[in-house]
């Protein structure tokens, strides 16, 4: 059996410099940003898709009204806090502290499910999953290639069997038909 391929997976995204000695506003992206922004964390750094070839490491974080400030090492000044302006910063799925919770997952561990309704009619594959002030969807593309957005809650995502590599939907009439 190979290996599971290992995924980068976002965890913030620098929104913009704070003051003039280079601390970045940071989108948190992540349910752990105590562990994520912790002093000494390094993480990767992606812009459009784009993996630069530097990382950075975390030297402080903290809270000021309502956002994440980071310090990192080598960022000095403003200029410096700019150039990152957008950067996507990101962990790679090994650095996952696995979930005890059994109806608690990963963004990355829904990706490629194979979905189905309770009957067992196939819908298509999970092929990402959005995080919405509402709640989190699944982005499915379905067998005839339309993707479809699902609530990812209990009513209609009943079952998420990792092992099988499949979850099943029980739907809302009208939420996988074609318009």
């Amino acid at each position: 059996m190979s290996e599971p391929e290992l995924q980068t997976l976002a965890v913030g995204r620098i929104v913009r410099p704070h003051g003039v000695r280079g601390e970045l506003v940071v989108e948190v992206l992540t349910d752990s940003p105590e562990l994520r922004f912790a002093p000494g964390s390094v993480l990767g750094m992606q812009r459009r898709g784009v993996v630069r070839a530097q990382n950075l490491t975390v030297t402080a974080a903290r809270q000021h009204a309502g956002r994440l400030l980071v310090r990192a090492e080598g960022v000095e000044g403003r200029e410096a806090a700019e150039d990152l302006r957008g950067v996507l910063l990101t962990i790679s799925s090994d650095a996952l502290e696995p979930t005890d919770d059994p109806d608690e997952f990963h963004d990355h561990e829904l990706t490629g499910l194979r979905v189905e309704r309770v009957s067992g009619e196939e819908v298509g594959e999970v092929r990402d999953v959005l995080h919405t002030p509402a709640g989190e969807l699944l982005a499915v593309r379905t067998a005839d290639g339309r993707e479809v957005l699902v609530p990812f809650v209990a009513e209609i995502v009943p079952e998420v069997d990792l092992a099988a590599g499949r979850l099943v939907v029980d739907p809302p009439e009208g939420l996988l038909e074609a318009e």
